[in-house]
């Protein structure tokens, strides 16, 4: 079983609110979202493990047991090619979760057309294999949803 924890602050809305069909259709994978607060904040690790993929706009952090949490920075964000956010670790870093990833602000993002909201996927997990996902405010490392 692996918690996966919410890396920003915000309201867990579920998926299929998000405004991009890769995500809301779960076609990476099962999940949730965040739609976060519109204030600057450090988006932090959902598991303990191994940053295998960092962009500015997204990471996936691999746990010991080979299970990938993929986190989005907003829709539409690889756009913006970095512009507005601050990588805080680097790809092969080992972090524990709730350590600090990426710093990014999600007002801006807004404020330049794009969707902040921030989907949380379990990747390539089995259909079933997530529990119960976490609704309405969360805060960053609180638990989202359970990956048995």
């Amino acid at each position: 079983m692996t918690t996966v924890l919410a890396p920003i602050a915000g309201a867990a809305i579920g998926l299929a609110a998000v405004p991009d069909p890769v995500f809301s259709q779960a076609m990476v994978g099962p999940g949730t979202a965040i739609d976060p607060l519109r204030e600057p904040v450090e988006a932090v690790a959902p598991i303990d493990g191994t940053i295998v993929k960092l962009h500015p706009h997204a990471y996936v952090v691999v746990g010991d047991d080979g299970r990938g949490v993929l986190v989005h920075l907003g829709i539409d964000t690889v756009q913006l090619k970095g512009e507005g956010f601050r990588l805080l670790a680097a790809e092969g870093d080992r972090v524990g979760a709730g350590e600090p990833v990426v710093a990014w602000d999600p007002a801006a993002v807004e404020a330049g057309g794009r969707s902040p909201v921030c989907p949380v996927v379990a990747l390539d997990a089995v259909a079933g294999s997530v529990g119960e996902v976490a609704e309405g405010p969360v805060s960053a490392g609180d638990p989202l949803f359970e990956w048995s």
